[in-house]
């Protein structure tokens, strides 16, 4: 079915986005995976392209493009390389933007945005804490008044760009009476005195992905690191909560159909019995239903894709497309490697890195049985 969510300027864009992959990702692919997190030049490339910064307004060196679905490209074509090379500049430039641009003052543009925009200054996002994960209303980081300045203490964990990022948004609890009214996001910035990083966590896959915990020790952050307003942090995640989540669907649906392509591909080329894998009754069914499922998720997709650059996506919406597609996503993939027999198995296949790099994403931004309880509460149940 073809799809109508995208211009041909959006189209034009995805021509740039595949170029950019095609000379800076995918030679230098096992470098990253090696190293464990996405080399600076491939930053500062990426800022040169204009695909840090397209929610920035172009005063303070953005693309100022004012319509989301450049976002979902960007998602898109990046998904198709990896999962874990969507998530490190997704959280970037899809996740932490909306916190900058819609919350920061004219100041802390000024500040950060440029180099924001340039990949000079690689960002990331504190939210998880090692005693919880979806409950962010439950956090013990703390950030208490000294004066003008806070002094924060506490840490965070499975912080994407976490061992890289020179600015970290972190949310701390700065009212210890309120509960989720008492929560406050402060930027804090790498050479801050107190901030350490932890080791790179050695995750199952995303391999590329540069992961880390961060620990804060007394961090003096002055008044003018604050985002958005005091004890109302909680208000300003959730409000930008169905961005990231309309995000994940668009990622985990592209990394899926990526791999089906490639694994349609194999199965009419690979023999078994005298003919392709692929013409045998049962994986032609299993190919039929998978197709199916990724073109009917697809569809639901990109309605919340609009929505979302109408300014219309619920928070509902945004839930269901995300725990849908995780759920989808990991299922097709499932079958992928079911389906490359024992060479689904090995790491050197794209498939098998891909089904290890998909797992998280029925854990990530809200597990998936909290988005069914939003889903649910919805309900009136």
């Amino acid at each position: 079915m073809r799809r109508t969510v995208f211009t041909r300027d959006h189209e034009d864009f995805r021509e740039s986005v595949k170029g950019f992959v095609d000379r800076h990702l995918l030679p230098r692919y096992d470098d990253f995976v090696r190293d464990r997190l996405v080399a600076r030049d491939v930053w500062l490339e990426a800022g040169r392209q204009g695909l840090l910064g397209l929610e920035v307004p172009e005063e303070f060196g953005g693309g100022g493009a004012g319509d989301y679905r450049f976002n979902a490209v960007l998602g898109e074509e990046l998904s198709k390389v990896s999962a874990g090379m969507a998530s490190c500049f997704g959280v970037h430039a899809d996740v932490v933007a909306p916190y900058l641009v819609d919350l920061g003052t004219d100041e802390q543009k000024k500040r950060w945005l440029p180099a924001f925009c340039a990949g000079d200054l690689v960002t990331g996002i504190g939210m998880t804490e090692p005693s919880g994960g979806s409950d962010l209303a439950a956090l013990k980081s703390t950030a208490v008044r000294d004066g003008s300045d806070w002094v924060l203490n506490g840490s965070k964990t499975f912080i994407t760009n976490g061992s890289s990022a020179d600015l970290v948004v972190v949310a701390a609890r700065t009212d210890p009476d309120r509960g989720a009214k008492g929560i406050t996001l402060f930027a804090v910035e790498s050479d801050m005195k107190g901030f350490e990083r932890g080791r790179k966590l050695d995750k199952v896959g995303q391999h590329e992905s540069d992961t880390a915990e961060l620990f804060f020790d007394d961090v003096r952050v002055p008044a003018e690191n604050v985002i958005g307003e005091v004890d109302r942090g909680f208000v300003h995640m959730m409000q930008r909560l169905p961005q990231e989540r309309i995000g994940a669907a668009v990622s985990n649906t592209a990394h899926a159909r990526q791999i089906l392509d490639e694994t349609l591909d194999y199965t009419k080329q690979r023999k078994a019995f005298g003919k392709s894998i692929g013409s045998f009754q049962y994986n032609k069914f299993t190919l039929a239903e998978l197709v199916t499922k990724i073109d009917v998720t697809q569809a639901f997709v990109d309605q919340g894709v609009e929505a979302h650059a109408r300014g219309e996506l619920t928070p509902i919406d945004a839930a269901k497309a995300k725990y849908w597609s995780a759920d989808v996503q990991n299922e097709v993939l499932d079958a992928c490697v079911q389906l490359h027999g024992g060479y689904g198995y090995m790491t050197e296949y794209r498939v098998a890195r891909a089904w290890m790099d998909a797992r998280v994403t029925r854990i990530w931004a809200g597990s998936n049985e909290i988005m069914k309880e939003l889903i649910g509460r919805d309900l009136g149940l």
